[in-house]
């Protein structure tokens, strides 16, 4: 079991990624965007073991709040999500930053094996 931060303007998106990870046994926070998202993060003093985040979103994109909080927790792992080939390649730029970059639409299975993959590479670090 885990505690993942979400971070998804797409009600819908957000909503079915929080329900599975939940199905899942996983403890999970939601937020609607990036600002949002720092802010829980900060208000946790980075006590997740998992964010997982859209890049597209409006305020605070994906790849500007990842780097904000690998200022300021970079034990924090870091999963992003995007259904654009250019926003994947903008990612690629920060890889030093997030674990890795799941493609928009994703199935269940895709998603449950990146999480459990990102949280392999945590424990193992």
């Amino acid at each position: 079991m885990a505690r993942i931060l979400i971070v998804e303007d797409d009600d819908a998106v957000r909503h079915f990624t929080a329900r599975a990870l939940t199905r899942d046994g996983h403890i999970v926070e939601t937020a609607e965007d990036g600002d949002l998202g720092l802010e829980i993060i900060e208000e946790r003093q980075g006590q997740f073991d998992l964010v997982l985040s859209d890049i597209r979103m409006p305020a605070m994109d994906g790849i500007a709040m990842a780097m904000a909080v690998a200022e300021r927790f970079p034990h924090l792992p870091i999963l992003l999500m995007t259904g654009y080939a250019e926003q994947r390649e903008q990612a690629s730029e920060v890889k030093n930053v997030v674990i890795d970059v799941l493609s928009k639409p994703f199935e269940l299975a895709d998603l449950r094996s990146f999480v459990s993959q990102a949280l392999t590479e945590r424990k193992a670090a």
